[in-house]
């Protein structure tokens, strides 16, 4: 990819707020007990989005949520095709998984296999007896039959572009990028 591609920012750091509210809130609604309820973040802005829905749940309704952060390197598809081996981050979930509400929080969700490695990962960490996805933007070209329960916006994007979320955890502004890519 061109780094030099032009960039524009699609979601500003107020809407994006608003997003993760709204993911906050429909989360609290569909899950109305949340002593089993366990938000597990893929590694790493996933995780980021995990903590700050977290943090909104708690203003909401005073319970914490215990947040884990799911590493999925292992889990991949493509690591056969890959030249270089990937970086191994540990995965720190907060209690077992068995019998709890698993909801898995990622960024951005494309085609699907991101999510089918996160749902590997788990299932080998034990047997959840609910496992749901959120994500702050879908921006479709599904490869797999993967859906997400909670989606913060949908934005319809082309093979030519790619869609970067930004959080200040990283030392970025909040918000969402689209890039065309370089052809």
């Amino acid at each position: 990819m061109d780094r030099h591609s032009p960039e524009t920012r699609i979601i500003s750091a107020e809407k994006m707020a608003e997003l993760i509210q709204d993911l906050a809130e429909r989360i609290v609604r569909e899950n109305p007990d949340l002593t089993d309820v366990i938000l597990v973040g893929i590694r790493s802005r996933g995780a980021h989005l995990a903590g700050r829905i977290a943090g909104k749940v708690r203003e909401m309704t005073k319970v914490l949520l215990p947040v884990g952060i799911l590493d999925i390197s292992l889990y991949r598809d493509d690591l056969r095709s890959r030249i270089d081996q990937p970086e191994l981050i540990r995965t720190e979930i907060p209690g077992p998984v068995e019998d709890r509400n698993i909801i898995l929080v990622d960024d951005v969700l494309f085609t699907g296999r991101t999510i089918r490695a996160a749902l590997d990962g788990i299932m080998d960490l034990g047997r959840a007896r609910k496992i749901q996805l959120a994500v702050l933007v879908d921006r479709g070209h599904r490869e797999l039959p993967i859906r997400a329960n909670y989606t913060g916006q949908y934005v319809p994007t082309s093979l030519e572009q790619t869609i970067r979320v930004r959080f200040s955890e990283d030392g970025e502004e909040d918000g969402v990028i689209l890039r065309e890519l370089a052809r």
